[in-house]
């Protein structure tokens, strides 16, 4: 008899979007996004942090102060890299599963690329004008989105499991 306990496709994808934001150097927000293809395959990953060449021990991680010297002009998010970082051509059809609902800038490289769904985990920033701004865009474009639901409440990772 097969297990029972294995993950469902969302819950296996938004799992490698969660792994991927660990790879974030990001003091205070650390967000991964997973873009799957329509045979369930993952065509792109991506975390946020900043652009290649540029050193995250150069450029500032602070939250608050001068535009300049805060990180929001430099950052890439996890949407934006998951997209450059794909190794498809084309994302149409594609759904992408992200812990963070993205941002209207991320809303629009998802629409003009082609992908049709959004997975997220948290929209806690549902009341900016940046995600209202998303919404507005999303609906407008017909591309759909839908909080993730799992009864999971955690996934372990045991790199030396007793029985290897």
């Amino acid at each position: 008899m097969k297990r029972q306990d294995y993950l469902s496709w969302d819950e296996y994808f938004m799992s490698v979007a969660l792994l991927s934001a660990q790879r974030s150097k990001d003091p205070n927000t650390q967000v991964g996004a997973c873009v799957v293809n329509q045979q369930n395959k993952i065509v792109g990953v991506g975390y946020n942090g900043f652009p290649r060449g540029c050193s995250d021990d150069d450029l500032p991680w602070n939250r608050r102060g001068n535009f300049l010297e805060t990180k929001y002009p430099y950052v890439c998010h996890a949407e934006l890299n998951a997209v450059l970082n794909s190794v498809s051509p084309n994302l149409t059809n594609c759904r992408i599963y992200v812990g963070l609902f993205p941002c209207n800038e991320c809303t629009k490289v998802i629409i003009q690329t082609g992908i049709e769904e959004i997975i997220y985990l948290s929209d806690k920033y549902r009341e900016t004008d940046q995600v209202r701004a998303s919404k507005i865009m999303l609906d407008k474009s017909g591309v759909s989105y839908r909080q993730f639901k799992t009864k999971l409440k955690k996934i372990d990772i045991d790199f030396f499991p007793p029985e290897m």
